[in-house]
């Protein structure tokens, strides 16, 4: 009896460490911050700040920028292309306070002022789940005519002298955005990428796979969209973007879905669902890599 009783004891225990372990929540936090949390993994939201994703964790370590210059910190979502607006973002979407539409402790939905320059309200949604935390992006016309947009997902990660970059493309297909290209490599049908030396701003468009990794420090960061064909894209723009400057200080992993019409009232969802695990292998182009994330986000 005392036996059987010990065994449960330890039983419960047990349980109530693996559900801690894997509980997924929402908090609110201080300056109108929200924490979700999935795991070891914690995804802090500003509401006051764009609704911008301002922390990317796993356990007390870092993958997303924390520079506080202005545009390069954090994770933002714009509307493609950016011809139509240039240069700065649009603040309503970028940077201003996104309403606080809902919160509970599964979903927080946030949606934006609609902007002066550009006929259109975005609006977040916000779901952590038992290995991924996923944001859904809804962009509304909110004028009297149709209009073309694209979504645009914008992550700066931290810089690490052992990170890497990597999708699933040729390298063939790569072409240069901005200055010259970034030299990624070639292996196993995907493209690859570590930090190198050269001093030049660059940016690349390409096609991929409907995925877009980091590897840093130990740990593996992939996020997980729709697959969009070369020909879907906005003019100028790319379902997969990478930006790097030349001190290797700033990076951008971009991703960008179908460039769509729009009429008035209507919306279009487009989602980015965020992994983030440690990484046992070597942050180098392997077969076991790539299996690895297509496990991941299957």
């Amino acid at each position: 009896m005392k036996l059987n009783r010990a065994f449960t004891v330890a039983l419960l225990a047990i349980s109530a460490t693996w559900g801690c372990a894997n509980a997924q929540k929402i908090e609110s936090a201080e300056g109108s911050k929200y924490v979700l949390t999935t795991g070891d993994v914690t995804m802090t939201v500003s509401a006051a700040e764009g609704g911008k994703v301002m922390s990317y964790k796993y356990k007390d370590q870092e993958m997303l920028s924390q520079l506080r210059m202005q545009n390069q910190y954090g994770s933002t979502f714009w509307t493609s292309p950016q011809k139509e607006w240039n240069w700065p973002p649009v603040a309503e979407f970028d940077r201003l306070a996104y309403e606080v539409v809902s919160q509970d402790n599964s979903k927080l939905v946030l949606k934006s002022q609609v902007s002066q320059k550009l006929p259109f309200s975005i609006t977040k949604t916000y779901v952590p789940d038992k290995k991924s935390i996923k944001i859904t992006y809804s962009i509304k016309n909110e004028g009297t005519a149709a209009r073309k947009v694209a979504p645009w997902a914008i992550s700066r990660v931290i810089s690490d002298e052992s990170g890497m970059i990597f999708f699933d493309a040729p390298v063939e297909q790569i072409e240069a955005a901005q200055g010259e290209l970034i030299p990624f490599k070639g292996f196993a049908g995907a493209s690859w990428y570590n930090f190198e030396g050269t001093r030049a701003n660059r940016k690349i468009n390409s096609d991929g796979k409907g995925w877009l990794a980091y590897t840093a420090g130990g740990l593996l960061m992939v996020q997980k969209f729709a697959d969009i064909t070369p020909d879907q894209p906005a003019p100028g723009e790319a379902e997969i973007q990478v930006y790097v400057n030349s001190g290797k200080t700033y990076i951008e992993l971009e991703a960008q879905g179908a460039y769509e019409e729009l009429q008035p009232g209507q919306s279009l969802e487009w989602a980015v669902t965020w992994y983030m695990t440690p990484l046992k292998l070597a942050a180098e182009p392997s077969k076991k890599l790539l299996k690895t994330v297509r496990k991941l986000i299957r």
